[in-house]
């Protein structure tokens, strides 16, 4: 696996989409934001549109699994819709296993702000983005990809 340029993370929900992108050199993760769910075309323009900007050169959608493994109806929503995204901006689009992205996330966020909930739940979602795709760069470099 070689990544050699910026790549945009999703986690993927029916409500909100977090955003997380790379560095150029695909070395660091960082919290972008949350997309506001409207529709799928929507949504997937957007996402083009974000990629197009960045110089996105790769896509890591976020796989909702079951903690034992099996997929339900929201990681095929999220196998669709990434599916659906990789045919749209023509990037490749890597599905990676999110079980504990949100949780981590919200407890990596509870220390450092004060409670908000409509906030908090658009932070976690970036983070939870963010730290898939730390978890993805990691892989990559460890498998020798990233140069």
């Amino acid at each position: 696996m070689s990544v050699r340029g910026p790549v945009l993370a999703l986690d993927f929900g029916t409500q909100r989409i977090g955003l997380a992108v790379s560095d150029a050199a695909a070395e660091f993760a960082f919290p972008l934001a949350e997309l506001e769910c409207r529709d799928e075309k929507r949504d997937r323009e957007a996402i083009c549109a974000l990629a197009a900007e960045r110089g996105v050169v790769q896509l890591v959608v976020g796989l909702p699994l079951h903690m034992d493994g099996h997929a339900g109806p929201e990681a095929e929503a999220a196998r669709s819709f990434a599916q659906a995204l990789g045919a749209a901006t023509g990037l490749p689009v890597e599905l990676l296993d999110e079980r504990w992205t949100t949780r981590e996330a919200r407890r990596a966020l509870r220390d450092v702000q004060p409670r908000r909930r409509k906030r908090e739940r658009a932070r976690v979602d970036s983070a939870a983005a963010s730290l898939l795709l730390r978890t993805f760069l990691d892989r990559a470099r460890h498998a020798g990809g990233c140069e």
